[in-house]
């Protein structure tokens, strides 16, 4: 076993980012020093184990790519934690590079009002066509496939994933995110949880007594994995906006089995179908809320009928663990921004920024607004607890403007100094949850029945007397850049 810098990984060619691919996204991640690629672990546990240890015990860890996988070729590889920096997930984003979250939010709030998407390019070929199988060479534990945590019920190949549908009604495609388990050498387990877009399609299908066509696509560029796992609004297609992001189409390939489109680019897709009749085990899975929040059960499957994959290929793994683990950083830029204009379409004036905290995986948003009204926070607090773009959603605080909310300690800070548990929280029932909500009673489990609560905190001033209000003691912001030319930034670090 070793690990080493990267130098290579794939092909030698030259940055080509007229269709971006994983690959050249490796190879960013490199230059920026962030890539390690370690050789000879056993993807039965110990790539899940390093990967977890690394994201929780390292202050700064680097995006994974593991190769020579026991009992798989070199070059069959996986990668972990793809955007390693919050500069990354700025140039991921088409942002200036930063680490500073609220200026990338700032700036993508920016990008929001003139971004339009951009239909995908259909193109005859593609790097991902360089191998096929079908039929009797079909066997998707040739691929070196992850067994992620001890309690898992098995390898599970998609959780980096990019899963394709459409919607028989209307023929609208949609891009999401859900986990897949290797069930069989031409099996697929595919868990969609209610309410997801591909769940409706999938339903759709089977109303009508029909198999739904489900493309499967595992490695490609990180931008359309975001797109994927977020939560954007139905009939919009993934890739016109992953495509406006980048600034040019995407080329994609028709699926010649279910004329499905995926990117031409791909490390490895499958194509199959989702038969309603046929069932069979999958799970459990530890979940990226740090839990396993289902067991076994009978679920429907991808019944595999073509593999693509290029030479050497790459599995884009998203190691599931308790936060903060992989906290998706371009993710969190995106919803947040998106949950600051949620707010100022609403109407609520004088919104000063929006930061989830990270370890919540959006579970906790906090808002900084400049009280301008009596019930300017509460406004503020009940609007952003129904925008949570996650439909684990717990907690809104609503802070003053001097607070940044993107610190957790000036957050705390307030939230010990400015509220008062009797007056200043107020608790929303009856609101959307999910299955992977671990909070979730077993009853409710057995009804189905997926709703919890949120609660608003008002860590403000209190509006009325807020002018009396102790004032803070800390140096001002001309004394502090005095000090700065004086002394230096150097004396500050």
């Amino acid at each position: 076993m070793a690990q080493e810098t990267a130098r290579q990984t794939g092909s030698q060619k030259a940055f080509d980012l007229s269709n971006p691919d994983l690959r050249d996204w490796l190879r960013i991640v490199d230059a920026a020093g962030k890539l390690r690629v370690v050789k000879g672990a056993d993807w039965n546990l110990e790539i899940g184990a390093l990967a977890e240890m690394v994201c929780l015990e390292s202050s700064d860890p680097p995006c994974l790519l593991f190769d020579e996988i026991k009992d798989h070729p070199a070059g069959w590889r996986v990668v972990n934690h793809a955007v390693p920096s919050m500069t990354l997930a700025a140039m991921l984003l088409g942002l200036p590079p930063s680490q500073n979250h609220l200026e990338l939010v700032k700036a993508w709030r920016q990008r929001m009002q003139s971004l339009k998407h951009v239909p995908v390019r259909i193109e005859p070929d593609g790097p991902v066509l360089e191998n096929t199988w079908r039929g009797a060479d079909i066997d998707m534990f040739r691929f070196p496939a992850p067994f992620w945590h001890e309690d898992d019920g098995g390898r599970f190949i998609g959780t980096g994933d990019v899963i394709i549908t459409r919607d028989p009604d209307n023929g609208q495609i949609n891009v999401g995110t859900y986990r897949m388990q290797v069930l069989d050498r031409d099996k697929l387990g595919l868990y969609i949880a209610p309410a997801q877009h591909a769940r409706l399609h999938r339903d759709r299908y089977f109303e009508r007594g029909q198999k739904m066509p489900v493309v499967a696509v595992f490695g490609t560029h990180p931008l359309l994995f975001q797109a994927s796992s977020m939560k954007m609004p139905l009939g919009v297609n993934e890739m016109e906006w992953v495509g406006g992001v980048l600034g040019q189409p995407v080329e994609v390939i028709e699926g010649p089995i279910t004329g499905l489109p995926f990117p031409a680019n791909a490390e490895i897709v499958v194509e199959g179908f989702i038969d309603p009749s046929d069932l069979m085990d999958e799970g459990p899975f530890g979940e990226f809320t740090g839990y396993y929040a289902s067991a076994m059960r009978k679920e429907t499957f991808v019944k595999v009928e073509a593999v693509y994959f290029r030479n050497d290929p790459i599995i884009h793994g998203a190691q599931m663990m308790r936060p903060p683990g992989e906290t998706h950083r371009a993710r969190q830029i995106i919803n947040d921004a998106e949950t600051w204009a949620g707010l100022e379409a609403a109407g609520v004036p004088d919104v000063r920024a929006v930061a989830s905290v990270p370890v919540t995986c959006n579970g906790m948003v906090v808002v900084s607004i400049r009280q301008r009204y009596s019930g300017h926070a509460q406004q503020a607090g009940m609007i952003t607890a129904q925008t949570i773009g996650l439909q684990l959603g717990r907690y809104v605080v609503v802070v003053d403007e001097d607070i940044d909310p993107s610190n957790v300690d000036e957050v705390l800070w307030a939230l010990w100094t400015r509220s008062d548990p009797e007056t200043s929280l107020t608790i929303v029932p009856n609101c959307r949850s999910q299955p992977l909500d671990p909070r979730l009673s077993p009853d409710r489990r057995i009804t189905r029945e997926y709703i919890g609560s949120r609660a608003v905190i008002d860590a403000t001033r209190p509006f009325h007397w807020r002018e009396q209000f102790p004032k803070v003691v800390g140096t001002s912001a001309d004394l502090q850049a005095k000090m700065r030319s004086k002394w230096g930034e150097d004396f500050f670090e």
